[in-house]
């Protein structure tokens, strides 16, 4: 939908939600939501595992990075798990479903705002979401990923794909992560909820910049591109 936004007149930028409610609309939307959604549920168990064990083995992270890591596992489990929740709720007619996700995140930072030391709270959430998005562009440069797919049973030309694929991915995800970050920090200056902007707003302010078009058909490019290396991973990925 964004590279659409990005070349043609028929497409717009949305969040992830927004995705959910566009699959439905299409012939035989609620058997493709429906496939979609048995695998946001593996997926957010998948999370919970993670949270709570260590089913790839990396004793080697400890201390910090290892807390931080789970923290992150227990995050992506909430998401994935209000995602599902929302592909449900479009399957079943249950109430609206799911809402706008931007107005969610924007709901909950204005409750963060009216506590106390709330800006300073918001504003270091906008820098760690920075940081993540930091830490998706190193792994980009570093192709680190790699290490995590069984490289052995792949062939030459898969490992080569396999990497150009993640790399142009886990860039544009560090992108819109950044973006993102910026929208927090500016909603804690301004101590304005309405300020904070999600997938969709990330990705509509990439196309109101100079040469937003282009801006937005790489990042669009790029969210595709994640979404094939993710077919890789599912397939190679290492768990022991």
């Amino acid at each position: 939908m964004a590279a659409q936004a990005a070349f043609t007149s028929g497409g717009k930028t949305t969040d992830t939600s927004g995705a959910l409610q566009e699959i439905i609309t299409q012939p035989f939307g609620k058997f493709l939501l429906s496939i979609v959604a048995i695998g946001l549920i593996g997926y957010t168990c998948w999370r919970f595992v993670q949270t709570v064990l260590d089913p790839e083995h990396r004793h080697e992270d400890e201390g910090a990075k290892a807390i931080g890591r789970r923290f992150g596992y227990a995050f992506s489990t909430f998401a994935y798990g209000g995602l599902t929740l929302t592909a449900l709720s479009l399957i079943f007619g249950w109430g609206s479903g799911g809402g706008d996700g931007g107005n969610s995140t924007q709901d909950w930072t204005a409750r963060i705002l009216a506590q106390p030391f709330g800006q300073w709270l918001v504003g270091l959430g906008g820098v760690a979401t920075i940081g993540v998005g930091a830490f998706y562009l190193y792994q980009a440069l570093k192709a680190k990923f790699m290490h995590t797919l069984k490289q052995r049973e792949m062939s030459a030309v898969e490992r080569k794909w396999a990497k150009r694929a993640g790399q142009l991915g886990i860039a544009a995800r560090g992108i819109v992560f950044g973006v993102i970050g910026i929208f927090f920090i500016v909603a804690a200056w301004k101590s304005d909820a309405r300020e904070v902007k999600g997938l969709g707003g990330a990705l509509a302010a990439l196309a109101q910049q100079p040469y937003g078009s282009w801006l937005l058909g790489l990042v669009a490019l790029g969210l595709i591109a994640y979404s094939i290396y993710s077919l890789v991973e599912a397939r190679y990925r290492q768990l022991a």
